[in-house]
């Protein structure tokens, strides 16, 4: 079986080939055999609904509330949108938040086979000790030092995405954090791998297929980074949205980033 490298080497992901002769030949570095299967995978992560920080501009990133009734409504309406989308396994990060938007998913449509699978590797970053502090708190020093200003609609964080790389942002963050607990962007990765390899080896074992993963906001750019390199640009990933990576023959291709047609499809139902 092919395996290759992503992400400075650190992350091993195998491509999904099926050989179909009964005595495989041993692995050489010659081209796999014609008659080689193989197993399209496609993951859809999506980001939980929205929150009680979420709504009052809180830092949220280990630290949890729960979903509003909007965020409810929201994780609702997105479960009927994907209701005919069969899955063949599903994930979250184990974050109240992340899990209680999976089970509104996995409730819609022929999904009682499906056990969901919390994993900490998927969580949002952790803030340390900005964690429940407002936004501002955080965000407005980072702003300030790219001659930019915070606000509670982030109308220049377009800007900011332009001079900063997301790993530039966590750093940031954790070198400002007095309490000096919130995590580098190495850190984030390195879980993140994990989660991500974890996942992967449990896709190509049940032979691919649909593959839910909820998640966070800076988190799933986090994992798009490590799946397709400069593949992600800054686009918004809103409450509810879906983003779509496909696996063929090996290659991560990004389909969609933030799709709302799922959650808007399951409010006309």
């Amino acid at each position: 079986m092919k395996k290759f490298k992503i992400w400075g080497s650190l992350l091993i992901i195998s491509t999904f080939l099926v050989g179909c002769a009964s005595n495989p030949e041993p692995e050489t570095t010659t081209q796999e055999s014609s008659v080689t299967e193989t197993t399209e995978t496609v993951f859809y992560f999506v980001r939980h609904g929205k929150t009680m920080f979420n709504t009052t501009n809180q830092v949220q990133g280990w630290a949890d509330t729960p979903l509003t009734e909007v965020g409810v409504q929201g994780a609702q309406d997105l479960a009927k949108g994907l209701a005919e989308v069969p899955f063949s396994l599903a994930f979250s990060s184990d974050l109240g938040r992340a899990v209680s938007t999976a089970n509104y998913i996995l409730e819609e449509g022929e999904r009682n086979q499906l056990t969901l699978q919390p994993l900490s590797g998927l969580r949002e970053w952790n803030y340390g000790g900005y964690e429940g502090r407002d936004n501002s708190e955080m965000w407005q020093p980072i702003f300030e030092a790219q001659g930019l200003t915070f606000d509670d609609d982030w109308s220049q964080y377009a800007e900011l995405t332009e001079k900063l790389s997301d790993a530039d942002i966590a750093n940031e963050i954790a070198k400002n954090d007095p309490t000096q607990t919130a995590e580098t962007y190495a850190e984030i990765v390195k879980r993140s791998e994990e989660a991500m390899n974890e996942i992967i080896t449990a896709s190509e074992k049940a032979g691919g297929g649909n593959v839910l993963i909820v998640a966070h906001g800076s988190e799933i750019p986090t994992i798009l980074e490590i799946l397709v390199p400069g593949g992600y640009k800054g686009e918004s990933i809103g409450n509810c949205s879906v983003t779509t990576v496909r696996i063929h023959d090996g290659e991560f291709t990004i389909e969609k980033i933030g799709d709302t047609s799922y959650l808007e499809n399951g409010e006309k139902k």
